[in-house]
C-alpha cells in the first residue's frame, strides 16, 4: 500500500517497461514444475536485447549516495531537479536517472537493469502482502484446490533461480515490516525467505485492502518479523495443557454417553487454547469482562474449558439431572438442551489478573445470538462508565457455512462503527470446518472465503491452519491485542475439520466420503502437537503422561460427583440479575403515574429549544403546541404522553434507549425527538437536557440500518 506508492513516477515508469513493454524475459503459457519452490507457474525465454545491457555489480560494494533516500518525495524532487539540469544533481543520481529513463549509461556503476530488478523486487513484496495468503498452508486435510495467483511467482518478475543469491537494492522505507530495517540491499533468496514464513506459513493475513496506513503498518510488524514466531518451554506446557484439557474432554463425553448428542469440537480442538490464550492477553491489555455468543457446536467444551461450568453439572446434564431449586422471583423460563445453555464466572488469567466471562444461551438459530452480544456488551460499557470501551468487549464465534450464509451476521457487522451502536470492536472466531451440516463450500458460497464478507468493514482476517495450535494461539493474541489497539472488528478463521457428523450420531460419508476417508486416517491436533514437543526436547513423554492423567483423574472424579449433583439455581442468571421479576410478579397492575409539578417540570425541559435554533417551521409549530398543551394540561396526545414517560424515567435515574428504523422522527411524523437546524444541519435532542449535566448517552434515541423498506 503506501510503500507501493513511495517512488510513485518512477516506479509506474519502471513497471511499465518492464512489465509492459519487455523486461529481460518473456512469459510463455505452458506450465512445468520447477526444482525450486520460489517458482511454480512460469517458464521463461531470453529476449533479444537491442543494446548491451551493462553487467551488475554486488551493490553492497557500492557506495554512491543514491542508496540513502528514504522517501518518494525526495526522489521526485531530486528527478525533477535533473531533468531541469543534470548537473545539479550528485553524479551517482545522474547516473541513476540515465539509466532509469533508458539514456545511455554514463559509468559502469548503476545499470538501467539493476534499477528496473528493484523496482520489480518491490512489486513482488507487494504481492505476498497482498495475495501471500492464496500460499499459506491452510487446510489441515490438504483438500482444498487453490490456484496459486502468478504474481507469486518471481519468475513473472524476470527472475530466474541463479538471481537467489544475488544482491538486489530494495531501499529504506518509511514504513513497517521488513523493508524499514536499514537493510537496502539483500539477496533474493533471503527476501523470499522472510516472504514466505511470514504470509505462506500456517497462518494467511488478509489486511491489504484496509486504507489505513497507520493498520497496515501496524499488522507488518507483526507479521514481517525477522525470526518465526518461537513460544517457550512455559508457553508451550500451558498450550499443551490447554490441548490436552481439550481433546480429552471430547473423549470423556465421547466413552460415557456414546449415542448422545453433543455436537463435539473434534476435529477443531484448538479453539480452546486459542480462546483461552486470547482472554489471557485481553486482560493484560485492560479488558476486564468478555461477553461471548456462539453456536452448540463445541459449546459444551467451551463451557466446561474455558468459562469453567462445573463438569459435574455438564455430566448430570447428560444423565438428565434434575431442575433447579430455590428459583423464587426468578423468570426460568421452561429450559433448553445442554448444548444450548450458558453460564457466567470470573476467571483468573495466566497474568495473575481475573476477568468476567460470559457465555449467552443460544437456540439452535445459530446467529440468532450476535446482536444479543454485542447489545449485552454495549449496555455493560454503559453501565460500567466504559467510555473508552476497553474494559468490556465481546466474542463471537461462528460456523462457516452460517457467517457466510445468515444475514444477521453482516446486520451486526455493519452497526460495527455506528456511533451508538458501536462496542469498540468485536473479535470473530469462525469454527471453519469445511462443511456446513452435508453443504460443501462451492455450493454454500459465492466467495473464495467464508470470512469474505468481513471485507466490506476492512476488518483484518487471520486464516489460520486448526491443526497448528501454536498459530492459532498466535492468531488468537494478534486479534486481541488489534482490537484493544484500533478498537474495531477483527476476524480467525480457524480453518479446520469436524471428526464426525453434524452430531455424533450422524453419517457424514453419506454426502462427503472423499473428506472422512482422510478425516478417519487423519491425527488429531493433539498427536500432532505432542510429536512436534518431543522432537524439539522441550517436552519429555513423562510430562505429557503425567499431564494427561491429572486430566482424567479429575474428569472422572467430577463423573462420579455428578450423580448426586442438584443445582441450585439456573447458573447463566448470576447475581447481576437479582431483584428481576417473573411473569407472574408483574401481572399484576401497578401505579406509574407521577406528581403533577414534576410532569411540569419535565415538560417545560422538552419543550423548550434554545434561542439560536432554527428548526423546521412546522416543527416549530409541533413544539409550540406541546408547550401549550403542557401549560394547559389539555389536549394531551400520544407523542406528548411517550416523550413525559420518557423524562420521568431519566428524573429517576434510569438509562433510555430507543432504537429502530426512523426512531428519531417517528415513522409517521409523530415524535421528533431529534431536532435538525435548517441553516447549520446542526441537531438537538431535548430529552439530553431534562436533568441538570445530564450523562449524554442516559438518554439515547438512535435511527438503525434499514430492512424493511425500500
Amino acid at each position: 500500500m503506501g510503500w507501493f506508492r513511495a517512488g510513485s513516477s518512477v516506479a509506474k515508469l519502471a513497471s511499465r517497461r518492464t512489465l509492459s513493454q519487455g523486461g529481460l524475459y518473456t512469459a510463455r503459457s505452458r506450465i512445468v514444475p520447477s526444482q525450486n519452490h520460489y517458482f511454480h507457474t512460469t517458464v521463461f525465454k531470453s529476449k533479444a536485447q537491442s543494446a548491451p545491457v551493462p553487467r551488475p555489480v554486488p551493490l553492497s560494494k557500492l557506495t554512491d549516495s543514491f542508496l540513502d533516500g528514504t522517501s518518494s518525495v525526495y526522489l521526485e524532487e531530486l528527478q525533477r531537479a535533473w531533468e531541469a539540469d543534470p548537473d545539479s544533481v550528485d553524479e551517482s543520481w545522474d547516473n541513476f536517472f540515465r539509466n532509469f529513463v533508458g539514456q545511455a549509461a554514463t559509468s559502469p556503476g548503476i545499470s538501467g537493469q539493476t534499477i528496473q530488478e528493484s523496482m520489480r523486487l518491490l512489486l513482488l513484496v507487494r504481492a505476498y502482502q497482498v495475495n501471500g495468503h492464496m500460499k499459506a498452508k491452510l487446510d489441515p486435510l490438504g483438500l482444498e484446490e487453490r490456484e496459486i495467483p502468478d504474481d507469486l511467482d518471481p519468475a513473472l518478475y524476470g527472475f530466474t533461480e541463479a538471481d537467489l543469491d544475488r544482491e538486489f537494492f530494495l531501499g529504506v522505507w518509511r514504513m513497517s515490516g521488513f523493508l524499514s530495517e536499514n537493510r537496502p540491499v539483500q539477496t533474493l533468496r533471503s527476501i523470499l525467505t522472510r516472504l514466505e514464513q511470514a504470509y505462506c506459513g500456517s497462518i494467511g493475513f488478509e489486511y491489504m485492502n484496509i486504507a489505513d496506513r497507520e493498520k497496515c503498518n501496524w499488522l507488518r510488524d507483526k507479521i514481517e518479523t525477522p525470526t518465526p514466531m518461537q513460544y517457550n518451554r512455559q508457553r508451550r506446557e500451558v498450550i499443551l495443557d490447554r490441548l490436552i484439557w481439550s481433546t480429552q474432554f471430547e473423549n470423556f463425553l465421547a466413552t460415557k454417553w456414546t449415542t448422545a448428542k453433543r455436537f463435539g469440537l473434534e476435529g477443531g480442538e484448538t479453539l480452546i487454547p486459542g480462546m483461552k490464550e486470547m482472554f489471557d492477553r485481553a486482560a493484560d491489555l485492560g479488558v476486564e469482562s468478555i461477553v461471548i455468543g456462539m453456536p452448540h457446536r463445541g459449546r459444551l467444551n467451551v463451557l466446561g474449558n474455558v468459562v469453567r461450568k462445573p463438569l459435574r453439572q455438564i455430566f448430570s446434564e447428560f444423565s438428565g439431572g434434575t431442575k433447579p431449586v430455590d428459583e423464587v422471583g426468578l423468570y426460568t423460563g421452561t429450559g433448553d438442551v445442554k448444548y444450548h445453555l450458558g453460564t457466567s464466572y470470573d476467571r483468573p488469567t495466566r497474568g495473575g489478573k481475573r476477568i468476567h466471562l460470559s457465555l449467552v444461551a443460544n437456540p439452535s438459530h445459530l446467529e440468532a445470538v450476535d446482536p444479543v452480544v454485542v447489545g449485552k456488551t454495549r449496555a455493560k460499557q454503559y453501565y460500567s462508565n466504559d467510555v473508552d470501551r476497553t474494559k468490556n468487549m465481546a466474542v463471537l464465534i461462528h460456523g462457516d457455512g452460517s457467517f457466510a450464509g445468515q444475514g444477521v451476521v453482516y446486520e451486526t457487522l455493519h452497526l460495527s462503527a455506528l456511533a451508538n451502536y458501536t462496542t469498540g470492536g468485536t473479535i470473530h472466531i469462525v469454527v471453519n470446518n469445511q462443511v456446513a451440516f452435508t453443504t460443501d463450500p462451492r455450493a454454500g458460497r459465492s466467495s473464495q472465503y467464508c470470512t469474505d464478507v468481513a471485507k466490506a468493514l476492512n476488518a483484518p482476517i487471520f486464516h489460520v491452519n486448526g491443526d497448528d495450535v501454536e498459530a492459532v494461539v498466535h492468531a488468537c493474541e494478534l486479534a486481541a491485542e488489534w482490537r484493544q489497539t484500533f478498537h474495531s472488528d477483527v476476524v480467525v478463521d480457524l480453518v479446520c475439520y469436524r471428526r464426525f457428523g453434524h452430531n455424533e450420531i450422524d453419517e457424514p460419508s453419506f454426502t462427503q466420503p472423499k473428506m472422512y476417508k482422510i478425516i478417519r486416517n487423519h491425527p488429531s491436533a493433539l498427536q500432532i502437537y505432542q510429536n512436534k514437543l518431543l522432537e524439539s526436547g522441550q517436552v519429555m513423554k513423562e510430562d505429557i503422561g503425567w499431564i494427561s492423567e491429572k486430566v482424567s483423574k479429575i474428569l472422572n472424579e467430577e463423573f462420579l460427583a455428578s450423580k448426586d449433583y442438584v443445582p441450585k439455581r439456573r447458573d447463566w442468571l448470576s447475581a447481576y440479575w437479582t431483584g428481576f421479576k417473573s411473569p407472574e410478579q408483574l401481572s399484576r397492575v401497578r401505579n406509574t403515574g407521577v406528581k403533577p409539578e414534576i410532569l411540569k417540570n419535565v415538560g417545560k425541559a422538552i419543550t423548550t429549544l434554545p434561542d439560536n435554533f432554527k428548526p423546521h417551521r412546522a416543527v416549530k409549530k409541533v413544539y409550540d403546541q406541546r408547550a401549550q398543551m403542557i401549560e394547559t394540561g389539555e389536549g394531551l396526545d400520544w407523542a406528548i404522553g411517550e416523550a413525559l414517560a420518557f423524562a420521568t424515567l431519566l428524573v429517576e435515574g434510569n438509562h433510555v434507549r430507543l432504537s429502530g428504523q426512523d426512531v428519531e422522527r417517528g415513522t409517521f411524523s409523530h415524535r421528533h425527538s431529534v431536532l435538525h437546524d435548517q441553516e447549520t444541519g446542526e441537531q438537538y435532542c431535548p430529552l439530553d437536557h431534562v436533568i441538570i449535566n445530564q450523562n449524554e448517552e442516559m438518554f439515547t434515541v438512535s435511527n438503525r440500518v434499514w430492512c424493511a423498506r425500500i
